[in-house]
């Protein structure tokens, strides 16, 4: 019987009461000193980083991580990602880039569970380090199946507004891009009018831009089709260059939603009546360089749809699946064997793990097939 929170000896066994010294866990073994993905190879796949407490809240403090994660994260006392080989892969793709051509669509998917958002976080690490823009949404089915708000859009008749998602997206932006927006000199290209008495002048630096979607909700969703439009702007120009990342992409062509044209909630509207929708359809064109674009399909994105596959043409649609051709298809796979152990040693390193049977973590791998999301649930606390 699998016993929660047991430990596992990575070695074989020694006795109790033996009197041969037990050796010591090799933290090379699924630990890597190496904590900056710019610097990220081959070797290091398999290996977990820690990734700075202040650079998380930072980076992941408005989402971007599963609420799970996090709360392991908690109890571990420290933040740790594995190196994934897609992550590698795209990372390599990404440095051999010839960014003065239209930017490169990489399209992740997978089944449930397999790593997605996880490798989606340390990409957004690898940009934040290597200079990128970030314009990155955490998890996009959220504002279509758990809406904080929505109303009718003052500027866009019979388009539905989120003013409330619109103004934490931008929150986050801002959290993620700091640096970036303050230091930089890039300025609006034109002047953005609000209302008659509200304008973002021509020349404005971003970051005006950003604060006035922040402190007016209002125009929150407004404020981010000028920004996606001003980003590609500035990336085209070479002032700055730019990393999309999209988790749940395929939300944005769903048949349904949980989104309503009226307060009582009885006329659904589908995302393109969405007024958040287009502008990140937009910037996941190809009319702009000096950028990348990394998204995610998810098949638990979707509602209305039958769950019977997660190849992106079956959950992208038709319309979606030609706004992205032509993309780079990368398949997010369950743990390999080395994976896998090293999962398991992390777990018993934090002590996650203890008193155990022979041949656990092989009962481990059977009840979770090796998916990373199915083993962090069965070794959760009881």
């Amino acid at each position: 019987m699998l016993l929660r929170r047991s430990s596992r000896l990575i070695k074989p066994h020694i006795g109790l009461y033996s009197t041969v010294v037990e050796p010591k866990l090799n933290v090379d073994e699924f630990r890597t000193i190496e904590d900056n993905p710019v610097n990220h190879s081959k070797q290091h796949i398999g290996k977990y980083y820690k990734i700075d407490d202040g650079l998380k809240r930072k980076l992941f403090s408005q989402g971007g991580l599963p609420k799970k994660y996090e709360k392991q994260i908690k109890t571990f006392n420290e933040a740790c990602l594995m190196v994934r080989p897609q992550a590698i892969e795209i990372m390599e793709y990404i440095n051999r880039t010839d960014f003065s051509k239209p930017v490169v669509r990489y399209l992740l998917y997978g089944e449930r569970g397999a790593g997605k958002t996880m490798t989606m976080a340390h990409l957004a690490h690898y940009g934040h380090e290597n200079g990128f823009c970030l314009v990155h949404v955490p998890y996009a089915p959220d504002w279509y199946k758990r809406p904080k708000e929505f109303g009718p859009s003052a500027t866009h008749e019979g388009m539905v507004d989120l003013p409330l998602d619109a103004a934490s997206w931008l929150i986050h932006f801002k959290s993620q891009n700091n640096d970036l927006l303050t230091k930089s000199e890039v300025g609006i290209s034109k002047t953005y009018d609000w209302s008659k008495r509200e304008q973002t002048t021509a020349g404005s630096k971003l970051i005006e831009l950003v604060d006035h979607g922040i402190n007016r909700a209002k125009y929150a969703s407004d404020v981010i089709a000028a920004l996606m439009d001003e980003i590609k702007i500035a990336s085209t120009a070479g002032k700055i260059k730019t990393m999309v990342l999209i988790d749940g992409y395929n939300s944005f062509f769903n048949e349904q939603t949980r989104v309503f044209s009226d307060t009582r909630k009885k006329h659904p509207v589908t995302p393109d009546k969405v007024t958040l929708t287009q502008p990140f359809i937009n910037i996941t064109n190809f009319d702009w360089c000096n950028g990348v674009c990394v998204l995610s399909v998810d098949i638990f994105g979707m509602l209305g749809w039958e769950r019977e596959s997660y190849l992106p043409r079956y959950l992208l649609g038709k319309e979606g699946f030609e706004h992205l051709d032509p993309f780079v298809p990368i398949k997010m796979d369950k743990y390999d064997e080395r994976q896998f152990d090293s999962c398991i040693s992390y777990y018993v390193n934090r002590k996650w793990i203890q008193n155990t049977a022979q041949g656990f973590d092989k009962e481990l791998k059977f009840l979770s097939n090796s998916n990373p999301y199915k083993l962090m649930e069965l070794c959760n606390s009881v």
